[in-house]
């Protein structure tokens, strides 16, 4: 496959031009596809493939659990590797938070790709040369770590690449080094606060003087109670920065300083769709529908998906021209279609118990949906953790039972747990636990 131009302003062409450039992109993919992705002529079958963008749509879906298949069958990569081997500069693993852990390969090219679009995202979230910024998530494998990290330095934004693990010293070099920026996931301000309070006493999370902090990895940020918590304790200004799809790219969402949605950067590389979770039918890519996310790789070498089912549920809130400038697709989370817990018909994500959680003063914001048997469920059991020195405890279980009902519309029974007895993480929570 040739070369690819990646432009840093693409996420602001104009939307002709965009479409120009996926239709050039896809011409070459899909022969690319064809020639060399053994996993797609064997899927594909007799269909195949033209190099009309419009044929995307006719695709049969790819799901992880194919793509896992196939790499057990053909380790380390998959039969969809369509690349040479030779030509593969770095490898990571997915966090497999999910399922089992998925080896990702990557050419030059799709490392250059990869940076180049993360990096967008980051620099809509307000990240430059202005700053000196810490990287805090997993180097061990995971795409968050140095692939993330590549992403930074494209904003021409200093980075500091500490990792995760060893707090202590991570606030002692942002006091030295007079870090203003934080990459992490947005739990890990809260083992942040647990270290500043047990190791370091008079110092408060505004004290390290961070001014900018940039989250992903996790669910949570439009939850606007959370994220202005956050703000109030930290002082800094919080962006949802990091939004991707590791399969797909580690970053091609992130916020921008003029609103809470998340602007699709990639939208010259990658080719989205919103389906029906349930029935796989393709809904309009308009503002107002939501759906599940479908995207295909329009110039990857190394691993090209067609029509992958992200999993994860979204709700397009404009296709038009931003107040920033951007031409992106702006769109918000809703959840996870594989955490989506069904009581008594209707579908409930973790984000909508969160929102009810963080309104509430008594409760530290940290919380768990604990399943013990398969569904069907006729409540949601969660536990909850109290804040330190919660005023009043009389009636809360019941109080915080009744704002669920009323907000989301289930029945919950809640556990109220002891200040600080449910985990911090430096890596990714997880609210959905299942016991069986």
């Amino acid at each position: 496959m040739s070369s690819v131009f990646i432009s840093a302003e693409a996420d602001f062409l104009d939307l002709d031009e965009i479409k120009r450039i996926q239709r050039s992109y896809w011409k070459y993919q899909a022969e690319y596809v064809r020639r060399n992705s053994e996993f797609y002529r064997d899927y594909f079958g007799k269909q195949k493939l033209t190099g009309d963008l419009d044929e995307i749509v006719n695709l049969p879906f790819t799901d992880k659990e194919m793509l896992r298949k196939d790499q057990h069958q053909y380790p380390p990569f998959g039969s969809y590797l369509t690349s040479p081997a030779e030509q593969i500069i770095r490898m990571h693993r997915t966090s497999g938070t999910t399922g089992t852990a998925m080896n990702l390969a990557l050419t030059e090219q799709d490392a250059r790709l990869t940076a180049e679009v993360g990096g967008r995202a980051q620099a809509a979230s307000g990240l430059g040369p202005q700053h000196r910024v810490v990287h805090c998530l997993n180097y061990q494998l995971w795409m968050g770590g140095y692939t993330d990290h590549a992403s930074l330095e494209v904003t021409g934004a200093m980075v500091v690449p500490y990792g995760v693990g060893g707090t202590q010293g991570l606030i002692r070099t942002i006091q030295e080094l007079g870090i203003n920026a934080i990459s992490c996931t947005p739990s890990y301000p809260a083992v942040l606060e647990q270290v500043l309070e047990k190791d370091f006493a008079g110092l408060s999370p505004r004290d390290l003087g961070l001014e900018l902090g940039l989250f992903g990895g996790e669910a949570g940020l439009d939850d606007l109670l959370f994220r202005q918590k956050l703000e109030d304790s930290w002082g800094f200004k919080v962006r949802n920065s990091n939004y991707g799809v590791t399969d797909i790219l580690c970053n091609f969402a992130g916020q921008s300083h003029l609103s809470n949605d998340l602007h699709f950067v990639a939208l010259d590389v990658l080719y989205p769709e919103l389906i029906n979770p349930d029935s796989g039918d393709l809904k309009p890519w308009k503002s107002g529908e939501s759906g599940e996310l479908v995207l295909t790789h329009l110039c990857k070498q190394a691993q090209p998906l067609v029509r992958f089912r992200t999993s994860d549920i979204i709700v397009l809130i404009g296709t038009d021209k931003a107040a920033c400038g951007r031409t992106a697709p702006r769109f918000r989370v809703i959840g996870r279609s594989d955490d989506m817990i069904v009581v008594r018909g209707i579908n409930v994500f973790p984000t909508m118990v969160a929102e009810v959680i963080h309104q509430m003063a008594e409760l530290s914001g940290e919380y768990r949906i604990r399943l013990d048997h398969l569904p069907p469920y006729d409540f949601l059991p969660i536990e909850v953790e109290l804040s330190k020195d919660p005023p009043n405890q009389q009636g809360l279980a019941e109080n915080l039972e009744n704002r669920i009902k009323q907000s989301v519309g289930v029945s919950a029974k809640v556990s109220l747990l002891a200040p600080d007895s449910l985990p911090r993480t430096e890596g990714k929570t997880k609210r959905v636990i299942r016991d069986y």
